[in-house]
């Protein structure tokens, strides 16, 4: 009986340690995950080029005049003669080609594009991309682009109706560069790593650079890493070390990251991102509307027949105002769920949430940094 009891008492603890260290687990993040490395950074590309193939919904050559300039220069280098009249064809577009070159890239290598319409153009489905050669910001020309656009939106028009559904002036070609120079990288030569944390905070700063000297100490018998503010964590390379292998050894180690409280609020989608960490303190919070409508009905007065009078239209203006008001509710918020479920037992739209939680803010209840996009 004792045995079976003490079995019993052993599988708990093992499910309760299995249990807290998924816990953990769920809670930590690699420090790959956290930082970028400072030498590996991305670098823009741009070019300007054209899109050929479209059907009839391209440029109209005479109120975008650079793509017709442009469409002769490009014949002209191919050996076209572009002697003539003004070509009235709106299957050209012009574009602007943008991309990130991603770091220790080769050449060679293909990489994605963004093609965006820059004149008049109604849709680029079904384009291609002609060769264009994209640029750094130093002038220098790194990759070329050509492909054919993918679009995801799409245009229906007729005589008298349109239908539109997404954006159709811009597309993506997806390996449609190739590099063609690389980038000068001297990331063997530096004596060191600097990690720059994507979410500045110092409790992370220290946390990463403290999971790093943990390692470094069992396995190097030296600290290495140093946290200078609350973005970059500097780490020096051991005599002995190779530095893509440390990067590699230390980019897996697993940190808990701590985050600032903030509330994200975009008041043109009425989107309200509430971080886990936003209190309220003890509030009471009443909300109403006023919703003002005004309604033309003008109406028409005719004159008596055989008379010499003149039709006249006689203005008739409604307006309706009507105010809602809902009880005043006890607001706090110990934490993301409480916070939530108070907030909806008041019974208002996004927009109403938005209004409220910036009064809670003047109020300095809000015990968190507010943004509005």
């Amino acid at each position: 009986m004792i045995g079976r009891l003490l079995t019993t008492i052993a599988a708990s603890l093992l499910a309760l340690f299995a249990a807290a260290s998924v816990v953990e687990a769920a809670s930590n993040a690699r420090i790959k995950d956290v930082v970028s490395l400072q030498a590996g950074r991305d670098n823009q590309l741009i070019g300007y080029g054209l899109v050929v193939g479209l059907q009839g919904t391209g440029d109209g050559l005479r109120a975008s005049p650079f793509t017709d300039q442009s469409m002769r220069a490009m014949l002209q280098n191919l050996g076209i003669s572009t002697q003539g009249g003004q070509s009235a064809a709106k299957n050209v577009a012009a574009v602007m080609v943008t991309t990130n070159l991603p770091p220790f890239t080769s050449p060679g290598s293909r990489i994605d594009v963004t093609v965006s319409s820059l004149g008049d153009a109604t849709s680029l489905r079904g384009g291609t991309l002609v060769m264009t050669s994209l640029t750094g910001a130093d002038g220098q020309i790194y990759a070329v682009a050509q492909g054919a656009v993918v679009v995801s939106g799409f245009l229906a028009e007729g005589a008298a109706a349109t239908v539109t559904e997404g954006i159709t002036t811009a597309g993506r070609i997806p390996g449609g560069a190739i590099i063609e120079r690389e980038l000068p990288s001297r990331f063997k030569d530096s004596g060191n790593l600097v990690l720059q944390l994507r979410n500045p905070d110092f409790s992370t700063a220290i946390r990463v650079a403290d999971a790093i000297n943990s390692f470094s100490t069992s396995t190097y018998r030296m600290p290495i890493a140093e946290a200078r503010d609350s973005q970059v964590v500097a780490v020096q390379k051991p005599p002995q070390e190779d530095l893509a292998r440390l990067m590699a050894r230390i980019e897996n180690l697993a940190v808990e990251t701590d985050t600032p409280a903030k509330v994200v609020i975009n008041e043109r989608t009425g989107t309200i991102v509430i971080g886990a960490d936003v209190r309220i303190s003890r509030v009471a919070v009443s909300y109403g509307t006023l919703t003002v409508q005004v309604t033309e009905m003008p109406q028409v007065v005719q004159p008596l027949p055989f008379s010499r009078g003149e039709t006249y239209v006689q203005p008739q203006t409604d307006i309706m105002a009507e105010k809602t008001g809902g009880p005043v509710a006890v607001l706090e918020g110990p934490d993301l769920r409480s916070l939530v479920a108070g907030l909806n037992s008041i019974g208002v739209k996004p927009d109403g949430i938005i209004a409220i939680l910036q009064g809670i803010k003047s109020a300095g209840a809000l015990q968190a940094e507010l943004v509005l996009q």
